[in-house]
């Protein structure tokens, strides 16, 4: 669907939202809670609309750190809003949303990108610089944040103490802060795709583009209390269904990343899968990077126990998907054997949160 077809939709879904939200309708009934969710969604999808919108009018590769950094305040605010709601029976559901974050966005996302791609091109090729650059960020955070509290000894359990979750929200942010000037200014051109100058993109006015942002501020709020709003609901589905609560974790890390999967997909099927790449690990990277940090501050701010460290079982398989999409993305083209693999991968994820 092209650019100019979503404006009404985009400019309209935000405001029937906030006065849905406000008319007090969110939470009284079943019905009530299916239409919020829908507005929800649609919010979201809003909210990324106009983030390519500001990105066309900037470009490449400020466009797809844009598009990241909208996904991230979502995911981010969507998380503390219900640590703080949570208070300590919320003390996994940071740890369980970014982890479901990357697992979604590393098999998910690159599976069906790889996959489709595959499917309609048979081999795609991408800069393997850029690659590396994306995944050497991302190993590193991931190591420090999700699996090193397991094995420290200040704290009894998958905690860090203070000082620690002090260094280690230090640690992030100069990886990606470092990332960041790499992508953007030193080695600009690993995160261009080579047919970047010889493709036409539809260039937004100033005023569009500011409009955009306005609506974007728009969006990103109501996402974050239609989503607290749902919040109990979402748990007493999980509840009832005899799955886990960690299952509530990856619902919230769909819900953020579908505009941003689309995104991605859309752009390995038009046959430009640096940009996809770019969306994913980039998506992954902020994540992770970014999100942490943030979560860190709230759990010192609020005093609320905040555990980082993952179990064994998902140790295992986030170790086994990070080696997979090196492999996979190590030769700098691409085939549906390896989207096939991230996808099972995915699956067995999923699998086994709800039967564990």
């Amino acid at each position: 669907m092209k650019l100019k077809e979503l404006l009404n939709y985009t400019y309209i879904v935000p405001i029937l939202a906030f006065i849905y939200y406000f008319a007090g309708f969110t939470g009284t009934s079943a019905i009530a809670d299916i239409i919020a969710g829908a507005l929800l969604i649609g919010s979201v999808l809003s909210a990324v609309h106009h983030a390519e919108v500001v990105a066309y009018k900037v470009g490449e590769p400020y466009g797809t750190i844009i598009l990241a950094l909208c996904i991230t305040i979502i995911e981010v605010a969507l998380i503390v809003s219900l640590m703080v709601a949570g208070g300590d029976q919320a003390i996994t559901l940071a740890r369980d949303t970014v982890f479901a974050a990357v697992m979604i966005i590393l098999n998910g996302i690159l599976g069906i990108s790889l996959l489709v791609g595959g499917v309609k091109h048979f081999e795609q090729f991408f800069a393997r610089t850029s690659v590396t650059t994306y995944l050497v960020s991302i190993v590193s955070i991931l190591a420090i944040t999700l699996i090193l509290p397991n094995y420290t000894s200040s704290v009894n359990g998958p905690f860090y103490n203070t000082p620690q979750l002090i260094f280690v929200s230090i640690a992030c942010i100069v990886i990606y802060a470092v990332f960041l000037m790499v992508q953007t200014v030193r080695h600009r051109n690993y995160f261009v795709p080579a047919e970047a100058a010889e493709e036409k993109h539809y260039v937004p006015t100033k005023i569009h583009a500011i409009i955009s942002f306005v609506f974007l501020v728009i969006c990103l709020v109501i996402v974050v209390m239609m989503a607290k709003g749902l919040s109990k609901t979402i748990e007493d589905v999980v509840q009832s269904i005899g799955a886990p609560k960690s299952l509530v974790g990856v619902i919230i890390a769909l819900v953020v990343l579908l505009p941003e999967g689309l995104a991605a997909i859309r752009a390995a099927r038009n046959n430009q899968i640096q940009s996809s790449l770019n969306l994913g690990l980039g998506s992954a990277l902020a994540s992770i990077g970014l999100s942490i940090p943030a979560i860190s501050a709230v759990s010192i701010m609020y005093d609320i126990p905040l555990v980082l460290g993952l179990e064994k079982k998902d140790i295992i398989l986030l170790t086994l998907s990070v080696f997979i999409v090196m492999l996979s993305l190590s030769r700098g083209k691409t085939n549906i054997l390896y989207g096939t693999v991230l996808l099972v991968n995915l699956a067995a994820y999923i699998f086994t949160v709800i039967v564990p």
